[in-house]
């Protein structure tokens, strides 16, 4: 084999260790996403751009308060970023004043814009099963979320991953804050 021939093998190689472990990186450990909308306001603004982290739920569960992502269910490919405020087993409710139940007691958090105006089907209280998640918006009245049938319960299997870093835009670059 001649040395030209050998450097076009070589590159060859390298290139396809490169494609493979980038499909690794994106299947198992990040990925980019992009905030649409303004649901996440103002933790999270419309055409932010993420990396999440796909990789720590494999070694624990997701907590209460961490910003997650999910798809859509009507099967866009588009995704949804929500915070988790319930956990599996717990029975969530909120009132027709916004106040937020958890296991009848009100839950103390700081992440919503405003009063919550239309507390949805959670106006009953919802037992989550196990690995149901209740997600809210942080924009409370401007979230499509688990208080609506088209979201309700998000499962643990269909989380993608965890908001970790904001790559876009430049001046807001940094770890998402969770807590």
């Amino acid at each position: 084999m001649n040395s030209k021939a050998k450097e076009v093998l070589s590159t060859s190689i390298f290139i396809l260790c490169v494609l493979i472990f980038s499909f690794l990186i994106v299947k198992f450990v990040g990925q980019r996403t992009e905030v649409i909308g303004p649901s996440m306001n103002p933790t999270l603004v419309d055409g932010d751009n993420l990396i999440l982290d796909k990789i720590s739920y494999r070694f624990h569960d997701p907590e209460r308060f961490d910003i997650v992502v999910f798809p859509f269910r009507n099967g866009e490919s588009k995704n949804y970023i929500k915070r988790i405020i319930g956990l599996p087993g717990e029975k969530v409710r909120i009132s027709e004043e916004g106040e937020i139940y958890i296991n009848g007691e009100v839950l103390h958090e700081s992440y919503g814009l405003e009063v919550i105006k239309n507390p949805g089907t959670v106006i009953e209280e919802m037992t989550l099963g196990e690995g149901e998640y209740f997600v809210l918006g942080d924009n409370r009245n401007n979230s499509e979320d688990s208080r609506f049938a088209v979201v309700g319960a998000v499962k643990r299997e269909e989380i993608i991953g965890r908001a970790w870093l904001r790559v876009w835009p430049l001046n807001s670059f940094g770890f998402v804050k969770h807590r």
